[in-house]
């Protein structure tokens, strides 16, 4: 089951979603929206299943409004430890989420930003298939080694000339091999710290990176906010 989460960062743009990344939310079988993620939810016309979270963005006010549609809420206490995302990713799990797609993830204040990259990281997803997407980017987790043991692999889908931008998570990343991007990988570690793995290139629709231990993030952003953006490392 592919579960939608919408969360309180920028709000999603629909039409830039569906340019950039065709056919992303084919699949989609529920939508959860993170506390004040269901205005941007319902801004972007995605129907909502389930609402969770504190609160303190849509107000007292805002939650009676979708109670009163008859939307489920799941309210949590201000004095919680999970981010309002981190609980939307655990009401999916509860519900048979195979593939979860976050949209506004990104936005707002940075540690937010941070804190919705690293769910990737979260135990519980374990080897489910997870990313937070916008208009001009896209964030997925390789864990390796790969549930069943042995090389963790992503298929990398596009257009030539799109970024693609490695970077390992809480630790060095051993054994990274990539197939079809400019600046290969053979059997490579990339380090924590240094930034050797940013904006490498795409030459073609499909490329690999597969992995043998650790944690790495694959940051995709599409060739054109690559010419707008400008593509060298900062």
């Amino acid at each position: 089951m592919h579960a939608l989460i919408v969360s309180d960062g920028d709000p999603p743009d629909r039409a830039a979603l569906d340019e950039t990344w065709p056919g992303w939310r084919d699949t989609i079988a529920f939508v959860v929206a993170a506390d004040g993620g269901a205005v941007g939810a319902r801004g972007a016309g995605f129907g909502i299943d389930l609402v969770v979270g504190d609160g303190d963005s849509l107000g007292e006010a805002g939650l009676a409004a979708l109670a009163a549609e008859g939307l489920a809420i799941e309210r949590s206490r201000f004095d919680k430890d999970e981010s309002d995302t981190e609980l939307a990713v655990l009401a999916c799990l509860r519900r048979g989420a195979t593939a979860i797609t976050i949209v506004g993830a990104f936005g707002g204040r940075l540690d937010h930003t941070l804190a919705n990259i690293w769910l990737l990281a979260l135990p519980a997803l374990g080897d489910r298939s997870v990313q937070l997407l916008d208009g001009l980017t896209r964030v997925r987790l390789l864990r390796a080694p790969a549930a069943a043991g042995g090389r963790a692999r992503h298929e990398l889908t596009g257009r030539a000339g799109d970024l693609v931008t490695l970077l390992p998570m809480g630790g060095d990343v051993a054994g990274i091999t990539t197939d079809g991007l400019q600046y290969p990988l053979r059997d490579e570690p990339l380090r924590l710290g240094p930034a050797r793995g940013l904006s490498n290139v795409r030459l073609g629709p499909t490329a690999t990176v597969t992995a043998a231990h650790g944690l790495l993030l694959i940051v995709e952003s599409p060739a054109a906010a690559a010419d707008a953006g400008g593509g060298g490392r900062l």
